[in-house]
């Protein structure tokens, strides 16, 4: 059963809030999940709010707690690394080019625990490990090592959770 598409019409002009519509329309948008300032900022100059409105939209956001960057980078950092497994600097990363404030971002790193983490990375590595069918230890270990790295994690740790892998297994 299929369903008819619907039609976009480039010809059809957008459709702009008022200032009453937006600020219902904000704060459903950030209540739905944790936003940051900039996502907000885009979103309302998507429906024609730029400037000073959209700056005493976002601070009214955050007044009400609506809006709240330290939330979202501690949101932000619990579900990329339990369950994305991403390394910290790929998490670090992202928030930065979010352009997440140092503070907030330093608060959001804190939810990370690092026994659990050493265990993420040591589950990826094993896992990684056992798919890669190169017989040159040297190319697997670089194979592995490379996933690992674009996954976010630091050389020292991968390393580390490489040799204690192979020392493990007695290759």
């Amino acid at each position: 059963m299929s369903y008819p598409r619907k039609e976009y019409n480039p010809d059809q002009p957008k459709k702009y809030w008022t200032m009453q519509e937006a600020k219902i329309k904000i704060a459903a948008y950030c209540a739905y999940q944790e936003r940051y300032q900039e996502e907000v900022r885009n979103k309302l100059s998507e429906k024609g709010i730029f400037g000073n409105p959209a700056e005493e939209l976002i601070s009214l956001m955050i007044e009400e707690d609506f809006l709240n960057e330290e939330r979202f980078a501690q949101a932000f950092v619990r579900g990329k690394y339990k369950l994305k497994k991403w390394g910290k600097n790929k998490i670090l990363q992202e928030l930065k080019f979010r352009q997440i404030s140092p503070n907030c971002i330093k608060s959001g790193m804190k939810e990370i625990d690092t026994e659990e983490y050493w265990q993420n990375l040591f589950q990826l590595t094993e896992k990684k490990w056992s798919l890669i069918k190169d017989k040159d230890l040297l190319k697997k270990k670089y194979k592995v090592q490379q996933y690992l790295i674009s996954r976010g994690y630091e050389i020292d740790l991968i390393q580390r959770a490489i040799d204690e892998m192979i020392s493990d297994q007695n290759l």
